[in-house]
C-alpha cells in the first residue's frame, strides 16, 4: 500500500459518525507533529477540533476537512464492512473514503512530501480539521475560526477537501458556494370533522395558494458566477392519521440556496410578504446555514488549476454550484477559499468508494499547490 492508502484505510478503520472522530485527530495529530507542526486540540462541545500549524510568519496556506462521517445505513447493503476498508478493482471502499477521509490522508502526504523536500518553506501550513461538517455544524469550524480570529491568526489561502470533482478527478473547483437559509413555518388552523368544513380550518388549504406563490416566484436570475436562487419545500406535515379529521396546524420546512444577488433578509422578506397576503394565522422562524461567497481568480485559484493541469492533462472549471461547505464559515475572515477533492458520485451512498490512483494524483496536486505558493 502507499503511504497515502495506507493512511486512507487507517482513518477508514475508526468508526466516526458525526460528531464523533473516532481517533482519527489523534493519528493525524501524531503525524504532523513528527513533521514540525504545533498541535492544538479544541474540544466544543460533544466536538472535537484539530488545528496545526507549522511556522509562525505569513502568508498562511490551511488545509481543511472533517473527519466525522455520515451514518452508513444497512450494514447488510454494503459488499463489505463500511469500517473495514476493502480495495477491489482500483477502489478503496468505506464510509468517508470519499467524504472526506481520502482527501485528508492525501493532504498529509502531500505536505508530508513537500516539507521534506522544503524544510525552511516561506509562511505557514495548517491544517483545521473537525468533527462536526456532517452534523449541525455550531461547535466545529466556526468556532475554531473565532478562536483563530481573537488571537489575530489570519488564514490567507484555504483549500477545503471536499469531493468537488464531477466526472473525472480536478475536472471541477469550487470557488465558492451559494448561501443557505432556511425557514420553519407553522400554520394555525382549527381541527374539525370533514364533514362541517364550515366549523374548521384547514392549514393546508389556507398555505396552498400561497405555497403555489413561494414555489414560482423568481428570487433572482443569478449572475455571472452563481445561478438563480432556489427555493425547496424539504418537510411538509399535518393530519391525525384519521381520515375524517380537518387537522389543526400545519409545519413546513424549507430551505433557499442563494446567490449574491440576494440577502437572507431579502428573502425573508418577501416570503413574509407572501404569507401574509394569505390572511391566515402562522408563526415562522429562521436558521442562516451560512452567507454566499466567492474566491475570484488570483493566486490560489492559479495555483490548483496550474497544479490540476500539470498532473492529468487539462484545466478545471469553477463553479459555485452544490451544497454548503465549511468555507463558508472561513471566507468571511477574509480568507481566499478553494474545494479540490475526489469525483463525489459515491458521497453518502452504499459502498462509497474513491479510486486508489485518485488519491495518489490528488495528493499530488495538493503537493504541487503548496510549491506554488510556500515553494
Amino acid at each position: 500500500m502507499t503511504p497515502t492508502l495506507d493512511l486512507a484505510a487507517e482513518l477508514i478503520r475508526r468508526p466516526s459518525v458525526t460528531p464523533e472522530d473516532g481517533g482519527c485527530q489523534d493519528i493525524l495529530a501524531q503525524r504532523l507533529a513528527a513533521n514540525g507542526f504545533h498541535v492544538e486540540h479544541l474540544p466544543f462541545g460533544e466536538v472535537r477540533n484539530l488545528w496545526a500549524r507549522r511556522g509562525s510568519d505569513r502568508p498562511l496556506f490551511c488545509f481543511a476537512g472533517h473527519t466525522d462521517v455520515v451514518p452508513p445505513g444497512p450494514r447488510d447493503h454494503w459488499d463489505s464492512d463500511p469500517f473495514t476498508p476493502a480495495v477491489r478493482d482500483g477502489k478503496l471502499y468505506g464510509r468517508g473514503a470519499c467524504d472526506m477521509k481520502g482527501e485528508i490522508a492525501a493532504m498529509v502526504t502531500a505536505v508530508e512530501a513537500f516539507v521534506h523536500d522544503q524544510p525552511d518553506h516561506p509562511g505557514s501550513i495548517a491544517f483545521l480539521i473537525t468533527s462536526d461538517e456532517e452534523g449541525p455544524s455550531v461547535d466545529g469550524t466556526v468556532r475554531v475560526v473565532e478562536t483563530l480570529e481573537a488571537r489575530g491568526e489570519k488564514i490567507d489561502w484555504c483549500l477545503v477537501g471536499e469531493p468537488s470533482s464531477q466526472d473525472r478527478l480536478g475536472d471541477t473547483l469550487k470557488n465558492g458556494r451559494r448561501g443557505s437559509l432556511n425557514g420553519f413555518l407553522t400554520v394555525k388552523g382549527r381541527q374539525g370533522h370533514v364533514a362541517y368544513p364550515h366549523r374548521a380550518v384547514n392549514p393546508l388549504h389556507v398555505l396552498a395558494p400561497s405555497l403555489v406563490e413561494l414555489v414560482d416566484e423568481e428570487w433572482d436570475q443569478g449572475n455571472a458566477f452563481f445561478p438563480p436562487t432556489t427555493f425547496q419545500i424539504a418537510n411538509l406535515n399535518t393530519g391525525t392519521g384519521a381520515e375524517n379529521v380537518i387537522p389543526g396546524t400545519l409545519t413546513a420546512q424549507f430551505n433557499f440556496r442563494f446567490s449574491t444577488e440576494v440577502t437572507a433578509e431579502t428573502l425573508q422578506r418577501r416570503v413574509a410578504t407572501i404569507l401574509d397576503r394569505g390572511g391566515f394565522d402562522y408563526d415562522l422562524s429562521w436558521r442562516l446555514s451560512g452567507d454566499p461567497f466567492l474566491t475570484p481568480a488570483g493566486a490560489l485559484v492559479e495555483a490548483a488549476s496550474l497544479a490540476v493541469l500539470e498532473t492529468l492533462g487539462y484545466r478545471p472549471e469553477l463553479s459555485t454550484g452544490g451544497g454548503t461547505s465549511d468555507g463558508r464559515f472561513i471566507a468571511p475572515t477574509g480568507a481566499q477559499v478553494l474545494e479540490l477533492g475526489a469525483i463525489n458520485a459515491s458521497i453518502h451512498q452504499i459502498n462509497e468508494h474513491v479510486g486508489v490512483e485518485e488519491l495518489e494524483q490528488l495528493s499530488t496536486i495538493y503537493r504541487r499547490i503548496l510549491e506554488r505558493l510556500l515553494a
